[in-house]
């Protein structure tokens, strides 16, 4: 397995610099385009930025984050960094820790010589010692790896790509005869993306590479899957290693004396939902918590955009080693699908974009005529308003928010960013959307089942960092009621349009401004329409 990502990694490296060599070759045969200049700006920008980036990212860190670099590390996860560091020849890394109940873990830096890992709380509070440290693991088979000087490498083609691009296009618009130029730039263009795609595609294989290495480190690949569950789709038996009081020091239990991240939290932000048989998270909560990914099209299309893979699919990966181990494969998906999503996904997919039909449809009218403008004007805002309602009605739908509970919500799979399921939350707060984050104005809830990420969205985005702030804070472990919408995109998540606290209620204007907004451009097309006859 180890060898087999590897190869692979070397060969998406060589075709990304393939391509690069191509369109290069193509641009000096071509045309005496002075691209050079833009080429080697872009390899110094990327130097510049690799070298002082870790600088910037470690103040980032202390004064939005609260990150602390002076952390005691448990002996348990030092001696196994100490270990580990020891087998790799390579210094031991800087350890921060985020004051957050939100379990996360991420590495940066340049070489695997001056590398930090971040962790928060909640990788104490919610996992066992087996499970933190195979996270831990994870993180450091980055760090091994050198995927952070990876990374680099790679990106440095899309970069170079785009400035090509960029010169190509210059050059065209002031020699209008140089059409060698144009076409160059068409040609950097459409590598450019797809190259943006490749290295999507290379960072998910490195993703896999480090769970591998975890599993090898700790030899025990059922503690990265129970992690990445508990992590990942918010599944936890709520049985952690132990407390961690606000200073960050360990309480001893009786018993005892993204940067690189364990999962991408732009796309996995459910956290934690308690059911477990023996200790252990049960089986058919893990299932039911995978349908969405295993079933619903979404999943994949936002797999393709995302620097992770699906936490289904590393799931049943990590699976298929634990016979290596002598242990029972953690999951196997073997529910049947009741359905084809195939249908839902492309009906969302065209309602997502069907109020652009008649703006289109304006501006090519009025390209080819332009009598009568407030005439088509109107027609077309009324057709636009009726659209734009119904995918509106779809997004927010406002007829009823039963109660319920985060382990039911994550368990539906006929939901998405377009198709939203109306819902009331009662739990408390533990945190922020973006753990340690300052200006993070999302929350962390927890109910009776679980933990989940709420999205609170003011229509103002300065109105949302003042409350993230200054106000945020009041909210944090008090008792809460949350009405609104739950989505996947693929973060499960709930969007926020009342949250009751202390007998006060705190509305989220956002739906209510999107409503009056389309209300506004009925009545402004009808006033167009009326005008063209005048």
């Amino acid at each position: 397995m180890k060898n087999k990502l590897l190869g692979i990694s070397l060969i998406t490296i060589s075709c990304l610099y393939g391509m690069l060599a191509a369109v290069i070759i193509l641009v000096f045969y071509l045309t005496d385009l002075p691209v050079l200049y833009g080429i080697i700006l872009s390899i110094i920008i990327l130097i510049v930025q690799f070298l002082v980036a870790p600088f910037f990212t470690d103040l980032s860190m202390k004064w939005f984050y609260g990150a602390r670099f002076d952390y005691d590390v448990p002996e348990y996860l030092k001696d196994f960094i100490n270990e580990i560091c020891t087998k790799y020849n390579m210094k031991m890394p800087k350890v921060g820790y985020i004051d957050d109940g939100a379990p996360n873990a991420f590495t940066y830096g340049r070489t695997k010589n001056d590398a930090r890992i971040v962790l928060t709380r909640g990788i104490f509070e919610l996992l066992t010692e087996d499970e933190a440290k195979a996270v831990v693991g994870h993180e450091l088979g980055h760090v091994v790896h050198y995927d952070m000087l990876f990374m680099t490498v790679a990106q440095l083609v899309p970069l170079v790509l785009y400035a090509v691009y960029e010169s190509s296009m210059n050059s065209s618009k002031s020699d209008k005869d140089n059409s060698n130029a144009a076409v160059i730039g068409a040609v950097a263009y459409i590598l450019y993306i797809i190259s943006q795609y490749i290295i999507l595609w290379l960072s998910r294989t490195r993703e896999y590479y480090a769970d591998s290495f975890s599993v090898e480190e700790t030899k025990n690949p059922n503690s990265l899957a129970e992690a990445l569950v508990k992590i990942g789709y918010g599944l936890s038996t709520n049985a952690g290693n132990r407390a961690v009081n606000k200073k960050g020091k360990q309480k001893q239990s009786a018993s005892k004396s993204n940067a690189l991240g364990i999962f991408d939290s732009k796309t996995s932000k459910s956290l934690i939902v308690s059911s477990f048989n023996n200790g252990h998270v049960s089986k058919d909560k893990i299932k039911n918590a995978m349908k969405w990914e295993m079933w619903n099209v979404w999943g994949l299309y936002y797999e393709l955009n995302s620097t992770h893979p699906l936490i289904s699919k590393r799931l049943l990966a990590i699976s298929e080693r634990s016979k290596d181990y002598n242990q029972e494969p953690y999951i196997v998906f073997d529910l049947e699908k009741p359905e084809s999503y195939v249908d839902d996904f492309f009906a969302e997919l065209f309602i997502k974009f069907m109020p652009l039909i008649p703006l289109l449809a304006l501006i090519i009218i009025l390209i080819i005529n332009d009598k009568n403008p407030l005439l088509k004007i109107g027609i077309s805002g009324i057709l636009i308003t009726i659209l734009s309602y119904i995918k509106l009605a779809r997004r927010y739908k406002n007829s009823n928010y039963p109660v319920t509970t985060v382990s039911n919500l994550l368990g539906e799979v006929k939901v998405s960013d377009i198709t939203s399921i109306p819902c009331t939350i009662n739990g408390k707060i533990i945190g922020r959307g973006n753990p340690g984050c300052i200006f993070n104005e999302d929350f962390i809830i927890q109910d009776e089942t679980g933990i989940i990420f709420i999205d609170y969205n003011q229509p103002i985005n300065i109105v949302n960092k003042i409350f993230a702030i200054f106000k945020s804070k009041e909210y944090f472990d008090k008792t809460i009621k949350v009405t609104g919408w739950y989505r996947r995109s693929p973060v499960p998540y709930i969007e926020i349009y009342k949250m009751e606290v202390d007998g006060k209620v705190k509305t989220c204007f956002t739906y209510p401004l999107a409503k009056g907004l389309r209300i506004a451009l009925g009545v402004f097309s009808v006033v167009a329409i009326v005008a063209s006859f005048m």
